[in-house]
């Protein structure tokens, strides 16, 4: 019989710099797009590209990744709490019951993949000048390293947790099972903060800790995986000839990736969305197939570039 390692969960906001709170999320969104940076850099200037047209790359990038990330959550997974509140779409806060500040919480993947195909049709239409599978198969390297550090910030955030589990690699996430409101309340302990740590090291909470089950990171999981979808496309484009075949590492990318996010879909917990109505399978792992079909045709359809 095996048995999680019962690690326990509760890490701090972020880095506390006594004036300002450098969220962990935060922080794992900035060095995704400061790598992706430095990686497109190195492509552009192997392609002989305009460093200034990197910069615009870079602000379609992190504008789509945004925006559609954002869209993606509310219609795919939350539509029906946001038809009927449109302006929490765009307003970080919520305005009923009471007004309170939320953030953006609830980014989808998938709809950052849709929302950044759409932007590189328009940056390498207007910008580059180059056909759009040209982009394509090379910011697919850079965003592959970025899904690491964000499946990383989800970690640090306790959000997007596996089903219960007692193997090894089970974890507790004390901020997932109880809410600020939930960890107050059983500690008699004013402070949220300091509740979520009491629970966590404090014998005398430690019926409260065995309430909290193991479940599978699946964060890590996904995180760890990226890894290696990284490292075969980076593989692929600086020591193969398959950065001349239009289309496949894109291809790849979307093959890997959500072949990625569909096996790891199975232990995860659902987010909801429209997965009740169809069943099966989960609203991560149906939105995941089309993205794998569509990178198979562009594998077994990729053609070698003519040059010069």
């Amino acid at each position: 019989m095996t048995h999680a390692l019962n690690i326990v969960w509760n890490p701090s906001e972020g880095i506390d710099l006594g004036f300002f709170i450098i969220r962990y999320y935060s922080l794992m969104f900035v060095i995704a797009f400061g790598l992706g940076w430095y990686i497109m850099k190195n492509i552009f200037e192997r392609e002989g590209e305009s460093i200034e047209k990197l910069d615009s790359l870079f602000i379609w990038t992190v504008l789509a990744t945004l925006i559609g990330a954002r869209l993606g959550h509310v219609f795919f997974y939350d539509w029906e709490y946001y038809r009927n509140h449109l302006l929490e779409i765009i307003l970080p806060f919520r305005l009923s019951p009471s007004f309170e500040f939320t953030g953006y919480q609830g980014l989808a993947s998938h709809g950052a993949a849709i929302s950044i195909i759409i932007a590189m049709y328009f940056y390498s239409k207007n910008i580059l000048k180059r056909p759009q599978l040209w982009i394509l198969d090379r910011v697919v390297i850079p965003v592959a390293s970025g899904a690491i550090f964000v499946r990383l910030g989800n970690f640090f955030n306790s959000e997007i947790i596996g089903h219960e589990t007692t193997s090894p690699f089970g974890i507790k996430f004390i901020k997932d099972h109880f809410s600020p409101m939930d960890a107050v309340n059983a500690t008699q302990i004013p402070n949220p903060k300091d509740a979520y740590s009491a629970i966590a090291t404090d014998p005398k909470f430690a019926t409260l800790l065995e309430q909290v089950p193991a479940r599978h990171p699946t964060q890590l999981y996904e995180a760890f995986c990226y890894i290696f979808v990284f490292a075969i496309l980076f593989f692929m484009y600086w020591k193969t000839e398959k950065r001349k075949y239009t289309g496949f590492i894109f291809g790849m990318f979307l093959v890997l990736l959500f072949t990625v996010r569909f096996i790891v879909e199975s232990v995860k917990e659902s987010q909801g969305g429209f997965e009740s109505a169809l069943g099966l399978f989960s609203t991560g792992q149906w939105l995941s197939i089309p993205f794998i079909l569509i990178g198979l045709y562009f594998i077994f359809t990729a053609q070698k570039e003519l040059t010069n």
